[in-house]
């Protein structure tokens, strides 16, 4: 697509691509600053392109999909099944996320050769079978699961999908406007550059707030919050074992050194005379009895 207009002005004398290329970004900034919504669950004032309902939705039409790309689900009647739906259920029942409006659902993909965990929009939540072998306690697993859960209750995809949307309108802005320049195409290089650093950036934040959701709510369960340092710990070795990392601020999610620190820093201000008894953090149901 050729964006230029050989030089035409307007009646004012401003370059006619640099009045359409400003008509694009507006466009785009009145888009998204228009599309707000409350988060029914923090109350929060979000900037958002679906409503609730339409999460469940494209949820619920895309999790067959996802399931079927790693390895499709592991069946119901398999204990590490109804240990993921047992410890995922507890931690979204006993919790705050019990006040979102979503219907959750967790899944445990047969995929062993992926260590992930990773939610849709609406509730769908899945671990892949992968990253449950790595894992030796409950606390771990709820860790995991309320992690995943935050990322629901906060709607990091909804708000990613309208950030998106606005970073893509302002690179289509700064590409019509440099068409008539003598370097149009390194400007759009560049603009799409910095959009994809912003968009990285709003991916890391995403996940600290994720983690300390995650670390909310399976205290609020019941479960000890150091477990999830121990999440940490597993995803290092697995980033370890496969050597070598981009610089962090290439990366959607923040090192797992760092995640650790924020997490232990969340512990210290929550819990200033150490961890309660009474939050426990036991085996996983087949690591009992080896």
């Amino acid at each position: 697509m050729s964006y230029y207009y050989g030089g035409q002005r307007s009646g004012w004398g401003i370059p006619l691509q640099w009045i359409i290329g400003a008509i694009i970004a507006i466009g785009g900034l009145i888009a998204y600053f228009s599309r707000t919504s409350v988060n029914p669950t923090t109350g929060e004032t979000q900037r958002v392109s679906l409503t609730p309902d339409q999460e469940i939705a494209l949820g619920m039409q895309s999790a067959p999909e996802m399931a079927a790309q790693m390895g499709g689900e592991v069946p119901p009647s398999d204990p590490q099944t109804q240990e993921v739906q047992y410890i995922g259920n507890r931690v979204w029942k006993r919790s705050d996320a019990a006040k979102s409006p979503y219907p959750y659902h967790y899944h445990l993909l047969a995929d062993r050769r992926t260590v992930n965990a990773f939610a849709l929009p609406g509730g769908e939540v899945f671990i892949t079978e992968g990253l449950l072998d790595r894992l030796t306690t409950e606390g771990e697993l709820a860790g995991v699961l309320g992690h995943e859960t935050g990322h629901v209750v906060e709607r990091h995809v909804a708000q990613q999908m309208a950030q998106s949307q606005l970073g893509q309108s302002l690179v289509t802005a700064v590409g019509v406007a440099s068409s008539g320049g003598q370097h149009p195409y390194s400007s759009t290089a560049l603009a799409a550059f910095v959009n994809k650093m912003q968009q990285l950036h709003f991916s890391r934040g995403d996940e600290s707030q994720a983690d300390e959701c995650g670390l909310r709510y399976m205290t609020q369960a019941g479960f000890d919050p150091r477990a999830m340092q121990e999440v940490m710990q597993v995803l290092q070795q697995v980033t370890n074992e496969q050597g070598g990392r981009p610089p962090q601020m290439l990366q959607t999610h923040p090192y797992p050194e760092a995640r650790m620190q924020q997490i232990d820093a969340w512990i210290r201000a929550n819990y200033p005379d150490g961890v309660p008894t009474y939050l426990a953090n036991p085996p996983l149901p087949w690591l009992r009895n080896p």
